[in-house]
């Protein structure tokens, strides 16, 4: 005879459950737009997170690796890779010469403009195939749900 799952038990599986459908669809996703665009998951949140940016307001780098959760030191390293490809561009604040900007360039904004449909298909492509799971199924409509 077994027992019945523990209240803790049951959270953690939903957990487990949670992160194996990220991983899955960010797997989907990375696969279509290094393909199509030689982008991958983290660049193409980069550049979305960075043009979101109202004129003139700029985020600061912390700010930047915590909507894209990655550590300081690793997005700075992003940063610098994609600035290399001239999809971004660093400025020094006018205002206080210790503060550095992170803006998407033209270059960036085109490409960024191509992959987001190829970003947008393969998203709903994943979740079609996520829902196929049972255990993925409720996490795909409360996904679903939010976006309405």
């Amino acid at each position: 005879m077994t027992a019945a799952a523990s209240p803790s038990t049951a959270l953690a599986q939903r957990w487990c459950a949670l992160s194996a459908l990220h991983e899955g669809i960010a797997d989907h996703i990375e696969r279509r737009l290094e393909a199509a665009h030689g982008l991958s998951v983290r660049e193409f949140s980069l550049l979305t997170v960075l043009d979101r940016q109202a004129p003139g307001r700029h985020l600061q780098m912390r700010q930047v690796a915590e909507a894209i959760v990655l550590s300081q030191s690793a997005t700075t390293r992003l940063v610098t890779r994609m600035e290399d490809r001239g999809l971004l561009q660093r400025t020094i604040c006018a205002d206080d010469r210790r503060g550095i900007y992170t803006d998407v360039t033209e270059s960036g904004r085109k490409l960024l403009a191509e992959a987001t449909p190829t970003h947008d298909r393969a998203l709903a492509e994943a979740l079609v195939e996520a829902r196929k799971n049972p255990e993925f199924t409720p996490l795909v409509e409360a996904l679903e749900r939010i976006a309405e």
